[in-house]
This record gives C-alpha cells, structure tokens and sequence, in this order.
C-alpha cells in the first residue's frame, strides 16, 4: 500500500493518487464506473474526486450524474470506511442562483449530499473564482457548512495567486473556515500557471495541491502521436495543439523512461506531478478496468532525480 501524504492543513491524507470520478456516467458506464471503484479504493486509493456539474455537458444529462453513481457505489458497497468525497460548487446554476452565491453554495450542498447519500463531504470546493460575490461572503457560506458538520474541510479549483491569497487572508482575519487545498489546470505541458506564484503561496500557507488534467487530457499516455489519432477519444479534438511544439520532445522522454523502468508513460508522468513541490497527490480518472489498474501502479512509482530533471528540461 502506497505512503499516505497530508493534505495540507485539511486534516485530510492521501497516496499520491486521487481518483478522478468526471467519467461516470458519461464515457464509463455505471457497471464500469463500479469496477474502477472498487479496483481504486481495494488497491489502497482514500478519495475519490467528482463535482456536481459532472456531466452537464452530455446531452440528456443535467449535472450531478457522477455524484449520483458514487452514491449509488456506496450503497452497494455498504459503507463509507476508507472513502473520501471530494466534490465541488460553483459551476452547476440552479436553487440559490448560481457561482458562489451563499444561497447556491448552501443548496447545492445539500443536493450534493442527496446524490452521495451520505451526511458529510470531506473535501468541499469553490469550483472556480467567483469576482461577483464578496469572498467573505462566499467563505461564510462555507463556514456554516463547515460549523455544522456538512463538510469536513474546503478548497478552491482554478484560483489565481493572487485571489487564493486574498481568501486566506480573509479567512484568517475573520477566523473562518478557509481554502486548504488547491486543484489547478497543471502536468507536463501546462506548467506556466501553476509554477511561480501561485506554487510558492501554497508552499508557505501549507496548501495541498491535487492538479487535475493530470495526463493532459490522455496525451501523455503516449496513445496519440498523430493528428489522425486524436479521433480515439471523445476529448482528442483538445490535443492538436500538444503534437507539436514540446509535445514530442516529453513523450520522447516519457518513452526512454519507460524503457529503464518498466513503468507506462501515465504512470511517469503522474509520478514526475507527484514529485513536484506543494504538490500531494495528481487526479486521473480512468474508463476501464485496465486503466484504473495502470493508474494505480503511479502511487508506488518513484522517479530518481535525473529522470525528473530530463522531464523537467523537455517539458519548460
């Protein structure tokens, strides 16, 4: 079984892999989605990250299809020892309005607690920035979740240095509950906005950090090399812009050190994230048995510091 890493100042740990659930329901089907579930959580996995707006954007769908496959997960396996629920507000509008709103932020829990059936999120999110809404406001709202035992700890996904580090100021200063991890757009080719500022804030503040896009959207599984390739998968048509420029030249890397190691490109790759400083633990999710096998194989994967400075050259 993989170490655990704390998450941050969360109270919250875990292995250097945390399950991505945004393919349930949607390009894993709910037989699938409980296979990969239980693989991940049976070979040592502690959470599981999802979002109410996971999968709006399939037609027929209307948000919370994925919370509502993790519940019915939970029924089935009949308990919720070993499991932590990550789940996120701010993207999905509905009761309350919608962003940040406190109104939304407080309806939304509880819809979210519906789909989990479950009475407790360990790792609640702002899913994104929200400049309409005062962020004492917002971290109210949160707060009163978190004085009531909804929600054990909360975060904040795509935040910039700058309005992370103006809520936890507000957070201190009102003595509220406050952002303890970080979710950021960051791998091996989308390294510019998390690196430098933002980076460093988490590092002095003890943010844990859990990028997701983790794979680049399965580029850095090495499986798409051509532009005729992109058409394997649903999300190929946002990689044509990795096949050139660095793209090649880290999945030649990824290539050699898969050959010294044993190891698959996704798994160098979500190691090398894993490395990287403030960072806890990569998201990745998976849409088949075989993928989620492979994912796990990252959590005990470490990479000496000459192959993470190769990555590191072939990837700035």
């Amino acid at each position: 079984m993989a170490d655990l890493r704390p998450l941050g100042s969360s109270g919250l740990a875990t292995p250097p892999l945390v399950l991505g659930g945004n393919v349930f329901d949607w390009t894993a089907d709910r037989p699938t989605s409980f296979a990969i579930l239980d693989a991940f959580f049976g070979a040592g996995g502690t959470m599981v990250d999802t979002a109410d707006v996971y999968s709006a954007w399939v037609p027929g769908h209307s948000g919370g299809e994925s919370e509502s496959v993790i519940g019915e997960w939970l029924r089935r396996r009949g308990t919720r020892e070993g499991v932590l629920i990550a789940t996120k507000v701010g993207m999905l509008p509905g009761e309350g309005g919608k962003g940040l709103a406190p109104a939304r932020i407080a309806a939304a829990a509880e819809a979210s607690l519906r789909r989990l059936g479950t009475d407790c999120i360990d790792l609640y999110y702002a899913h994104q920035d929200d400049a309409d809404v005062p962020q004492d406001a917002v971290l109210e709202a949160f707060d009163r979740l978190v004085s009531t035992g909804k929600v054990r700890a909360i975060a904040a996904s795509n935040f910039s240095a700058d309005r992370l580090g103006s809520a936890l100021a507000v957070g201190k200063e009102r003595g509220l509950a406050t952002y303890t991890v970080l979710q950021p757009h960051y791998n091996l080719l989308e390294r510019a906005k998390f690196e430098g500022p933002l980076q460093q804030l988490c590092l002095v503040e003890n943010v844990g950090v859990l990028p997701y896009y983790g794979l680049a959207a399965g580029f850095l599984t090495g499986k798409y090399r051509k532009a005729e390739e992109l058409g394997r998968s649903v999300r190929g048509g946002r990689l044509g812009g990795y096949l050139s420029g660095r793209g090649p030249k880290v999945l030649a890397v990824l290539d050699a050190i898969a050959a010294e190691t044993g190891a698959t490109q996704a798994q160098i790759a979500l190691a090398w994230l894993a490395a990287q400083p403030a960072v806890t633990a990569p998201i990745a999710s998976a849409t088949s048995l075989d993928q989620v096998k492979e994912l796990i194989g990252a959590m005990h994967l470490t990479l000496n510091a000459e192959q993470l400075a190769r990555l590191d050259e072939a990837s700035a």
